[in-house]
C-alpha cells in the first residue's frame, strides 16, 4: 500500500508529494491526465472523484488532492470553485486583484486554505486526510514565490509580520494546508506499516 498513482500527469506535483512523504510512499505521475468532472460540493468529494477515476482507469491505488481558498466574507465564491473563480481571468494575479476589490469595504478578511487528500486503494479501502492553514486576505499582492492566491493570503503566525504565503516559501513547505494533510497521512501510514511488521 506504499505505491500510489497521482491523479495528475504533473511530474512536479508528484515530486512534491514524494518529498512530503519522506520516501515512505512512492508517488508516480499518471501517464496521461484524465478528464474528471469535479462536480462535488466539498473538497473531499472532488478528491474522491479524481482518485476513483484514476484507480479504475489504471487498475492501481491512486492518490488525489483537492484544495482551495475559503474566504469567510464571500462564502459563495472560491472554496471548491477556487480554480474556477472569475474564469474570464486567466492570470492568478488578476484573480487576486479581483478578490482584493471584492473585499475592499469588508471588515472581515479572515480566510483559510484547505487541502484534502484521498488515497483510493480499492472500493472497500479509501482514506481521507485534511489540512488547513488559517489567516486573512491582505491589502495587496506581495511576494514572488508560490502560486495561485498565495500573494494575498497572510497566514496566522507568531511573528505577525504581515508576510504573505508568497513571501514565505520555507514556512509554506512545512506548515501549508498540503503539508499538514500529508503529515497526517504520513503518520497514519507509518503506524499501519509498524503494526503490520509487528504482527508478522
Amino acid at each position: 500500500m506504499t505505491t500510489f498513482l497521482l491523479a495528475s500527469g504533473n511530474a512536479h506535483k508528484a515530486e512534491e508529494f514524494r518529498e512530503l512523504f519522506q520516501g515512505l510512499m512512492t508517488i508516480s505521475p499518471a501517464p496521461a491526465t484524465l478528464a474528471v468532472e469535479e462536480s462535488g460540493k466539498t473538497f473531499a468529494e472532488n478528491a474522491f472523484l479524481k482518485a476513483k477515476a484514476y484507480a479504475e482507469a489504471y487498475k492501481v491505488p491512486a492518490l488525489a488532492d483537492d484544495s482551495g481558498l475559503v474566504v469567510e466574507a464571500l462564502p459563495d465564491l472560491l472554496g471548491v470553485q477556487s480554480a474556477r473563480f472569475m474564469p474570464e481571468l486567466t492570470d492568478y494575479k488578476d484573480k487576486c486583484s479581483k478578490l482584493l476589490e471584492l473585499l475592499h469595504s469588508s471588515e472581515d478578511r479572515s480566510a483559510y486554505f484547505v487541502c484534502v487528500l484521498c488515497f483510493y486503494v480499492s472500493a472497500e479501502e479509501i482514506y481521507f486526510f485534511e489540512g488547513r492553514v488559517h489567516g486573512a486576505i491582505g491589502e495587496a499582492l506581495r511576494g514572488e514565490h508560490g502560486f495561485g492566491y498565495d500573494p494575498v493570503f497572510v497566514p496566522t503566525r507568531a511573528e505577525q509580520d504581515g508576510k504573505s504565503l508568497a513571501e514565505l516559501p520555507e514556512w509554506k513547505n512545512e506548515f501549508s494546508h498540503r503539508a499538514k494533510a500529508s503529515q497526517a497521512a504520513l503518520l497514519f501510514f507509518k503506524e499501519s506499516i509498524d503494526k503490520s511488521m509487528k504482527k508478522s
